[in-house]
C-alpha cells in the first residue's frame, strides 16, 4: 500500500496509508489511514501544491461541505467502506 509522509502543525513527519486516491474540480485528494490494517483512524486529505511543485503539500479537509462531498466519492468508490465523520472535535458551549 503507498504511503505519503504527512507533518502536523508543530508534529513530526508520520507516514500515512492511502486507502483510495480521487481527483475532483482539478484538486487531488486522498483517504488516508494511520494504519494498514484493522480499525483505524481515517482522514481526507488534498494536494495544495502547485503543479510546479517538486514536493506535495498535504492539507486535511475539515469544510464541512467540501469533506461531506469528498467523502460521498469516496464511499462510491470503496463498496466495504463506511466513512463516519467524528464530532468530538465540536464544542457545544
Amino acid at each position: 500500500m503507498e504511503k505519503i509522509p504527512f507533518t502536523p502543525e508543530g508534529g513530526e513527519q508520520i507516514e500515512l496509508y492511502v486507502i483510495e486516491q480521487t481527483t475532483l474540480g482539478g484538486i487531488d485528494y486522498y483517504l488516508v489511514a494511520d494504519s494498514e490494517e484493522g480499525d483505524c483512524e481515517c482522514m481526507i486529505m488534498k494536494d495544495t501544491s502547485g503543479k510546479d511543485e517538486p514536493e506535495a503539500v498535504f492539507e486535511i479537509v475539515d469544510d464541512d461541505g467540501e469533506l461531506n462531498a469528498v467523502a460521498g466519492v469516496f464511499e462510491s468508490l470503496l463498496d466495504d467502506v463506511s466513512i463516519v465523520a467524528d464530532d468530538s472535535s465540536d464544542k457545544n458551549e
